[in-house]
């Protein structure tokens, strides 16, 4: 009971013994017991309340650092982990018989329930019977039934050399791949490749046998001439002289443009149709490896570090070998759930304008092709980011606000360093639709 419902009582009941009159004794004593009760039990009420607030900020708690863990936990191993963390944060000694449940569940989303229940003693309502207040808390982390996989397709052309754009580059994508791992509960809830590009991309040489790979183009230039006059299988041939093809175990693992239209879409590589298949090529300028749709978060940080500035711009060859990376062959796409929806997502990055693709050295030219992928991908439901990153004073570029999926995701910044902030800005957006609340 508070001081001042004591000063009170005392100072009433003082008056009253004062008084000479039974009939205000009598009322007095009659109306003691409510009073009492009564403000005794406004004093009970407050402090269950208080231990009640506790109780459920330690269940939030709970709910929060096991939303983390529950999907590779079963139930006998959750339930312990419940009550350890539980007891971590609640700290009521007076608050008895605290018990604490813990369910997970998968059905419409994944969601983790936990509920504690205790009792505290009742100090003045026990005059009216009423030997302990029982207080429940519960909190619910839910998390959608969304799954991510994610391309990014990264500039890293000669130019991101200058003005500080590679040393960006890099921490802000490594940022990106840790807000991406936080969104998934569990391993397949989040899928990134990472596809770096310059003219071409890098498959791999170690796929020289592999019977998607289209060899005419390179065999034109990668060999000798009988006659040294001569540095093309075509030239040599015409002479009437005998070209010998370079070993294909030679090949750096670039690939460039294929034919029109395939150049455009995602159509799985056909061995019986040669325009479906990728051509390889020794383009001198190869970027580094690209690695497919992966959870391997350490592997994913380690292909950023090797990332390294070479060669001429081609966005449209990163946007389309990040289109095949999410959707069909040469790459192996994990199946995906039938409880689960699905985004998938194109974030491309760039700081300079088109200059050479497999056909031309025409900006308009190798523009219109990249259009006619982003449009393509957008058709077929992929979401695209676009990021131009423009530090030279450049135009803005049209063809990079065109493929983006609506005004808000195209991003144009003047500064490298802004590369971390706009990264966080759409690994926010990205994590917010996986997670549902």
């Amino acid at each position: 009971m508070s001081s001042t419902a004591f000063v009170w009582l005392r100072r009433f009941a003082r008056h009253a013994w004062q008084a000479n009159g039974a009939n205000v004794t009598v009322t007095f004593a009659l109306a003691t017991v409510p009073l009492v009760g009564f403000v005794g039990a406004a004093v009970d009420f407050s402090h269950a309340s208080s231990v009640r607030v506790a109780m459920q900020a330690a269940v939030d708690g709970t709910a929060l650092m096991l939303s983390k863990q529950a999907a590779s936990l079963n139930q006998t191993d959750l339930q312990p982990k419940a009550d350890a963390y539980f007891k971590s944060l609640f700290n009521r000694p007076e608050a008895t018989g605290v018990t604490v449940s813990a369910n997970y569940t998968t059905e419409g989303g994944s969601k983790v329930v936990i509920a504690a229940t205790a009792t505290v003693k009742a100090d003045f309502m026990g005059l009216m019977g009423v030997k302990q207040v029982t207080l429940g808390a519960q909190s619910i982390a839910k998390w959608g039934n969304t799954r991510l996989r994610v391309a990014l397709a990264l500039d890293t052309t000669g130019s991101m050399w200058d003005d500080g754009k590679m040393e960006a580059l890099k921490p802000a994508t490594k940022s990106l791949l840790k807000q991406l791992k936080a969104a998934a509960a569990k391993d397949g809830d989040v899928y990134v490749s990472i596809i770096p590009f310059s003219k071409d991309v890098k498959f791999g040489k170690s796929h020289y046998q592999s019977d998607w790979i289209r060899w005419d183009l390179w065999d034109e230039k990668n060999g000798s001439c009988s006659n040294d006059d001569y540095d093309t299988k075509s030239q040599c041939e015409n002479k009437g002289k005998t070209w010998t093809v370079r070993d294909h175990k030679d090949w750096n693992g670039c690939v460039t443009d294929r034919d029109q239209d395939y150049d455009t879409k995602n159509t799985a590589p056909d061995i019986n149709l040669k325009a479906t298949l990728f051509p390889a090529e020794q383009y001198g300028s190869c970027p580094a490896q690209l690695l497919p749709l992966s959870y391997d978060w350490t592997a994913l940080d380690e292909k950023v570090d090797g990332l390294y500035p070479n060669g001429n711009t081609n966005q449209g060859i990163g946007i389309a070998w990040a289109y095949q990376s999410l959707t069909a062959l040469p790459f192996t796409i994990p199946a995906k759930d039938a409880n689960f929806k699905y985004t998938e997502v194109i974030i491309l990055m760039s700081d300079g304008l088109n200059t050479q693709n497999r056909f031309s050295h025409n900006q308009a030219d190798i523009d219109a092709r990249e259009l006619i992928t982003c449009t393509n991908a957008k058709n077929a439901g992929i979401v695209i980011y676009t990021v131009q990153v423009n530090t030279g004073g450049d135009p803005t570029q049209d063809v990079m606000k065109k493929c983006a999926s609506s005004p808000d995701k195209f991003t144009e910044i003047k500064k490298a360093n802004q590369l971390v902030s706009t990264f966080s800005s759409i690994g926010t957006a990205l994590s917010n639709l996986r997670l549902a609340q």
